[in-house]
C-alpha cells in the first residue's frame, strides 16, 4: 500500500511517499540533483520486500518546496533529521545517490544515533570544480533548464545506455528538464561548497559505497577515497555511470538488499551478486583527480 504525504520540515514542505509494510524497518531514500523521488522506481519491488520505503523530493526539487537558495548540505541533513522527527521514527535505514550520498554522510557525522545503516551511490565527500558550478548556476538562473539538460543527462549515463534507452532517456530528460531552475541552483550551490572529507572517518555507521566504473561525474576515485576513510566501508562496483541505481538496476538492487540484509541480523554477505563485484578498502585517493 502506497501512502503520499507533504510534511513540513520547518521552512519548508517535503512531497514523501511511502510503500511497504507498516511493520517493517524504514528505509529512507534521497534523490540525486536534479531528479525527484521517482528516480528511485526501480528499486521499489526489490527493496519493498522487507522495509519500509520513504522516498521524499529534496528541497528545491519536484513537489518539494523552492526556498531561497543557496542551500548546503547540512540544510539538507536537517531536512532529513525533520522528516524522520515528523513520521515518528527513531531509527532508520539510508541511501543516498549523488548528492542524497551526501546528505546520508552528513547525517550519519551529525545524527549517526539515527541510522542503522548508510548506502552511499555514485557520490563524493568533496567534489571541487567550483567554476563549472558557478557556470552552471548562472546558466539555468539565466534561461531555465533546458540550456544544460541535454549535457547533463548525457553523463548520468554511459553511451551504450544512452543509446539504447529511448523512453527511460526521454523521461529523465523530462523530470530534469521540470526542476524549478532556483531550486536546482540553490542545490547545485550546496554540492559545490561541500567539503565532508576532513571529518568522515568519524562516521561509526555500517557503510556500503556503491561506485560506477564509468561515472563521470563522481568517479571511482571518489568512492574508494570514502571507502578509505570510514572503517568497515565496503566498496562495490558497477559496470555503469552516474545514475547506477537506473542503469545497472540489477546489480544495484542485489548489492543493496545484500548489505541490508547483512546489517539487519541475516546472513553474512560474503560477496554481492548481479553483475558487482566487491572492492577492499584502499588508500586515500586526490578527491578531484578526474572530477568533472
Amino acid at each position: 500500500m502506497q501512502t503520499q504525504k507533504t510534511i513540513d520540515v520547518g521552512d519548508a514542505a517535503l512531497r514523501v511517499v511511502i510503500d511497504g509494510s507498516q511493520d517493517a524497518p524504514v528505509l529512507l531514500l534521497s534523490n540525486s540533483l536534479g531528479t525527484t523521488l521517482e528516480m528511485w522506481d526501480p528499486q521499489m519491488p526489490a527493496l519493498t520486500r522487507d522495509f519500509r520505503v520513504v522516498r521524499y523530493d529534496t528541497r528545491g526539487h519536484g513537489s518539494s518546496s523552492v526556498t531561497p537558495g543557496p542551500y548546503t548540505i547540512a540544510r539538507l541533513g536537517r531536512d532529513a533529521v525533520a522528516l524522520l522527527d515528523a513520521l515518528d521514527v527513531e531509527r532508520a535505514h539510508f541511501a543516498g545517490v549523488s548528492m542524497g550520498g551526501m546528505t546520508g554522510m552528513w547525517l550519519a557525522m551529525h545524527a549517526g544515533t539515527r541510522l542503522h545503516s548508510l548506502i552511499v551511490a555514485c557520490s563524493s565527500a568533496h567534489i571541487g570544480g567550483e567554476d563549472g558550478w558557478n557556470a552552471r548556476i548562472r546558466a539555468v538562473q539565466a534561461g531555465g533548464m533546458s540550456p544544460v539538460v541535454d549535457a547533463v543527462v548525457s553523463r548520468w549515463f554511459t553511451e551504450a545506455y544512452f543509446c539504447a534507452a529511448g523512453d527511460a532517456i526521454a523521461h529523465l530528460k523530462t523530470m530534469l528538464g521540470g526542476i524549478d531552475p532556483q531550486g536546482y541552483a540553490a542545490a547545485c550551490a550546496a554540492v559545490r561548497d561541500m567539503n565532508l572529507l576532513p571529518e568522515i572517518e568519524r562516521i561509526a555507521t555500517p557503510t556500503l559505497v556503491i561506485g560506477g566504473t564509468q561515472d563521470l561525474a563522481t568517479p571511482l576515485a571518489m568512492s574508494e577515497a570514502i571507502v578509505a576513510r570510514i572503517k568497515g566501508a565496503r566498496l562495490v562496483t558497477v559496470p555503469g555511470a552516474h545514475l547506477s541505481n537506473i542503469e545497472c538496476a540489477e546489480a544495484f538492487n542485489a548489492a543493496a538488499t545484500a548489505f541490508l540484509s547483512d546489517v539487519s541480523g541475516g546472513a553474512r554477505a560474503e560477496r554481492f551478486i548481479g553483475g558487482g563485484s566487491v572492492r577492499p578498502p584502499s588508500r586515500p585517493h586526490d578527491p578531484e583527480a578526474g572530477a568533472t
